[in-house]
């Protein structure tokens, strides 16, 4: 994988007492865990957590391993969760990290882990994302805690807060001897800032000093009849524990207004979001706050303690269900305090993320309400602020165009979706069964081919019912790290139990690319850059009965459509699996390009290929485009006055994958696409093959020379 930090940057988790620390939440968190004593990593990359995942990876080699810290490769959620069964009986601390829904995938041996309790620490970072900036579906943590008996933190966005509340949670984890989640919400995950470091410690059992004989405790082990008093020891001990050290420890934060009768409970990120509502609205010394770094559990004297004396109070929370207001009501209703007025989601809304302008409304209906006085304030307020939207409209002649996401340029998956689309005319009524992934990216223009998304490694097994209970062919999508994620057992081994007939698609680009081209069982290598026998997606295909495999190289498109086709149309039962092989771009570049800059300095001959477009034979017809919305195929202003329509054209960022003249060929659409090869350092050879072309052009066609 290409380095995501610098080894200056890296070079600061060394950092001892007082001196000062300057990156971004995944380095910042990386260094709380060293100083708290961390003996083992784990994790399943997955925005906006994949800083510090990328963090871990770019440190072993360099800090971690000589502290004798392990990192596991862990190949999903569910083996980086099982990884914490180590500290349930021993005195060892551990980290693990994945986004808001791999916690389902994690969720079977959290429950166990949770229901055990533990002797060492644990802390789970989850990444949250209530706007859906980096995942597919909007979900909520809070539950999970709730249910199974989970510490939930949620920081507030301030970098110092940030480390210093890991090293306090490692401790509320043993004090409680419950896991904890810390969240990570996209704001964040991505700060950067500056802390004031301590020294890092050095866990005292690592793989330089290992356990002599693991301890075993049969009270931990999560069966009948110890899982029945599991159950009453986290309502009878664990729990009253963790809210003692809450309060002792100060990890919620009361920001006390003298004398106001106006309060605000917030928590995480959305606290700094909402003092800065409060400033822009002039209300910033009207209310008091109570922000909550700790979700679950919450500690009912502190909250009451903070609703003496206030008339009207306000809960932030985001995102759905609304289950830190069921619980405050519950508490304020079993205290009798019936006077007081708590606001939640009926001023605000009940789902989605509480952008600024989500919070200005709502803080002005709150204050509306509370302070009738100051209603007509504060709504003109809010007025003046959504104000700036109409005025930002009137400056554009036109509605500024989405920007939907797309392949990158050069993908070797877009090949796949142009040749799909081909075909697809041919096919009749098709149903696209999505997954995660870049592939997910075939969903937007130009492709519009994802019908339906059930998460990572369900796409194939979605199909079953489809097939049995419709006439329409069925095609799914897979990558090569979802494979080995989850999908040879949920998808593959499924379908071959079932006798299932469909068509899969296998993106192996050699790297789990869309959370940042992390390795994968299929790269040759780990994350802690040892060289690891590269499985082979063909052989666990026939291991689990898969007779019909098709491996193409994507940028052949006559070779990918032969093969779908055949794929389409056979009438042989069982799976029929088109592997598509092409490296992913991105990494393909970060290797190419020092390789390209080290021979041009050394004077090698190098040559670059491009596409380009014959401005005179463009018609302005645009179907290279339909059929494959690469990011360097644009259009510009004809150059011929006569016409009016826009021609196509190829911009500098093109890499010379091929793709669109394939396009133009395969689909019949016009010959205006060229090939040129540019000669860096050409040798004497080339330069008289460049001349002789000269001469004869010049001979032959009355070219310039």
């Amino acid at each position: 994988m290409g380095r995501n930090f610098t080894p200056q940057a890296i070079a600061q988790l060394n950092y001892k007492e007082g001196e000062v620390l300057r990156a971004d939440a995944g380095l910042i968190l990386l260094k709380g865990l060293l100083q708290s004593g961390v003996a083992y990593l784990g994790g399943y990359p997955g925005a906006p957590t994949s800083t510090l995942y990328d963090a871990i990876t770019d440190a072993y080699q360099p800090v971690l391993k000589d502290l004798g810290i392990y990192f596991d490769n862990s190949n999903n959620e569910a083996a980086a969760a099982a990884m914490l069964q180590i500290s349930v009986d021993n005195p060892v601390r551990g980290s693990v990290n994945w986004k808001v829904v791999g916690t389902n995938v994690a969720a079977d041996a959290l429950a166990h882990v949770a229901s055990s309790g533990l002797k060492g620490g644990v802390v789970v970072f989850v990444g949250e994302d209530y706007g859906c900036d980096s995942t597919t579906v909007a979900e909520k943590t809070l539950p999970y805690a709730y249910k199974s008996g989970l510490v939930l933190v949620d920081p507030r966005a301030d970098a110092q807060r940030l480390a210093d509340l890991v090293e306090d949670t490692f401790e509320l984890s043993e004090a409680s001897e419950m896991p904890a989640f810390f969240l990570l919400r996209t704001r964040t995950g991505n700060l950067r800032g500056e802390i004031v470091c301590r020294n890092n410690v050095k866990p005292v059992i690592n793989t330089q000093h290992r356990i002599d004989g693991l301890s075993h405790v049969r009270m931990r082990v999560p069966q009948p009849p110890q899982s029945l008093a599991q159950e009453r020891l986290k309502y009878e001990m664990r729990i009253p524990a963790a809210q003692r050290f809450i309060v002792e420890h100060g990890l919620n934060e009361i920001f006390e207004v003298p004398g106001c009768r106006l309060g605000l409970i917030t928590h995480g990120m959305i606290h700094n979001t909402t003092v800065r509502a409060l400033e822009v609205l002039g209300a910033s010394d009207a209310v008091s706050i109570l922000c909550l770094n700790v979700l679950n559990p919450l500690v009912p004297e502190q909250l009451l303690g903070f609703f003496e004396g206030k008339d009207h109070v306000l809960l932030v929370e985001e995102g759905a269900p609304s289950f830190l207001e069921e619980q405050i009501r519950a508490m304020l209703q079993r205290a009798g305090l019936t006077s007081l007025h708590l606001y939640g989601k009926d001023v605000l809304p009940m789902a989605g993320e509480y952008t600024p302008e989500v919070l200005l409304k709502g803080l002005a209906a709150f204050l509306g309400r509370a302070q009738a006085a100051t209603a007509e304030h504060a709504g003109e307020v809010a007025l003046a602020l959504s104000s700036h939207v109409e005025r930002a409209r009137s400056f554009l002649s036109q509605p500024v165009s989405r920007r939907s996401p797309v392949f990158c340029t050069g993908c070797p998956e877009r090949p796949i979706f142009s040749a799909l689309k081909i075909a697809q005319a041919e096919s009749g009524p098709v149903h696209y069964a999505g997954d995660i992934g870049c592939y997910s990216m075939g969903s937007f223009a130009p492709f519009y081919m994802t019908d339906s998304v059930t998460g990572m490694g369900t796409g194939l097994a979605s199909a079953g019912a489809m097939m049995q209970l419709s006439n329409d062919r069925v095609i799914s999508f897979m990558g090569d790290g979802t494979f080995w994620h989850s999908g040879l057992t949920t998808s593959f081994a499924n379908a071959s139990y079932n006798n299932q007939d469909a068509v899969m698609v296998i993106f192996e680009n050699g790297w789990t690319s869309m959370t940042g081209q992390q390795e994968n069982p299929a790269s040759g290598k780990n994350h802690r850059g040892e060289d690891v026998p590269s499985m082979k997606i063909d052989q666990a295909l026939k291991a689990t009965g898969v007779k019909w495999i098709e491996r193409v190289n994507p940028y052949d498109l006559r070779q990918s459509l032969k093969a779908l086709r055949t794929a389409i149309r056979t009438r042989e039962g069982g799976l029929k699996v088109v592997l598509s092989d092409g490296e992913c771009m991105l990494e393909l570049q970060r290797k190419k390009r020092p390789e390209r800059a080290k021979q041009l300095k050394a004077g090698k001959k190098v040559v670059d290929v491009k596409l380009g477009i014959d401005d005179n034979v463009c018609t302005g017809d645009h179907s290279c485009i339909r059929f494959n919305g690469c990011p360097s195929l644009t259009i510009k202003d004809n150059p011929n006055p006569l016409k009016e329509d826009e021609v196509a054209t190829i911009v500098s960022s093109c890499v010379g994958c091929g793709l669109c003249g394939e396009v133009s060929r395969e689909a019949v659409l016009c010959p205006s696409f060229y090939e040129v090869q540019v000669v860096h350092n050409p040798d004497v050879f080339t330069r008289l093959t460049v001349g002789l072309n000269r001469l004869l052009a010049r001979g032959l066609f009355g070219a310039p020379a």
